[in-house]
């Protein structure tokens, strides 16, 4: 049986097991121990094994995974021709599973290695979790044309995401935010003409900049927390927001808005993840009906103060 062998360090960089290059990774020229399982069980490493050019193997621990492993194995799985993986990964024991798409296995990935999120806590800003699958049930909400859109790509961003926003009249409500893994901050690729409460021309001079660099620092530090973990667990997530943000430092007074938010994780030819925010603003009748679908999820905090 024909296999190759290669490792992926956690800063994203492909080894030959046992090579000059995975021992330096390693740190240890001579080991005289199982020196690829170490490196995978206790250092973050995902082994990646191609069996007769059929078969894709996998193996890591999820919780030692950092970001730039994890994007640089779900990259060659979505360039490979091979249509059957096995992810073998640990946890109290080894454990393994069966794929049969690069698709799947992608998503697979993305669940086992991310973290749990726990929204930042503020007084200012609160995100009440919604079901994201509820969105394809609502035809007439412009959210779930953009969560269809993404199902449809297989959350691959190209420019046809944006002719489609423009064609749904989707495009002034709409982000596009940057997160690379090796930079800690998320950045504005595009901002959307109807987001009133930013400075008059933030639209213009926020793009490239840091997405908690807003006129609200404390509100761009809070939503960029979200941001990060939808581009790290590759999951969409679907929120009502309510917030109080001061709209311009030179006026006093706080901007109180209420919405629904989708952000959306999408590949795109790099390294870097777009993430796009798509929302609707609500009014009283609106949010009292969001609520109410909200109160039913089991992701809900209100559903959970209710039991």
């Amino acid at each position: 049986m024909k296999r190759l062998t290669m490792l992926v360090t956690p800063e994203g960089r492909w080894v030959v097991e046992n090579s000059a290059e995975f021992l330096a990774a390693l740190g240890d020229p001579n080991p005289d121990y199982d020196s690829t399982l170490f490196a995978v069980k206790n250092l973050g490493f995902i082994k990646f094994q191609i069996v007769d050019n059929s078969v894709i193997e996998i193996e890591l621990h999820p919780q030692n995974v950092e970001l730039p492993a994890l994007l640089a194995v779900q990259q060659q799985l979505l360039s490979s021709q091979v249509k059957l993986f096995r992810i073998k990964y640990f946890e109290i024991s080894w454990k393994s599973e069966i794929m049969v798409s690069s698709e799947l296995a992608v998503s697979r990935l993305s669940e086992l290695c991310s973290p749990a999120f726990a929204p930042p806590c503020s007084n200012r800003f609160i995100a009440e979790p919604c079901e994201y699958a509820t969105l394809f049930s609502k035809p007439e909400n412009p959210l779930g044309l953009m969560a269809q859109k993404w199902r449809m790509s297989f959350g691959s961003f190209d420019p046809t995401v944006i002719s489609f926003a423009i064609k749904h009249q989707l495009l002034s409500r709409m982000m596009v935010v940057g997160v690379k893994p090796r930079r800690k901050d998320p950045v504005f690729r595009f901002i959307g003409d109807g987001f009133k409460w930013l400075e008059t021309d933030y639209q213009f001079y926020g793009i490239g900049e840091s997405i908690e660099n807003q006129p609200d620092k404390e509100y761009g530090i809070w939503v960029a927390e979200f941001y990060k973990s939808v581009a790290r667990t590759g999951q969409p997530r679907y929120d009502i927001i309510r917030a109080a943000i001061q709209a311009r430092p030179s006026q006093p007074g706080l901007f109180m808005t209420r919405y629904e938010r989708l952000l959306l994780p999408w590949r795109t030819p790099s390294e870097e993840v777009f993430v796009t925010l798509s929302s609707k603003r609500l009014d009283d009748a609106d949010l009292a009906e969001a609520e109410a679908e909200a109160a039913d999820s089991p992701t809900s905090s209100i559903s959970a103060k209710s039991a």
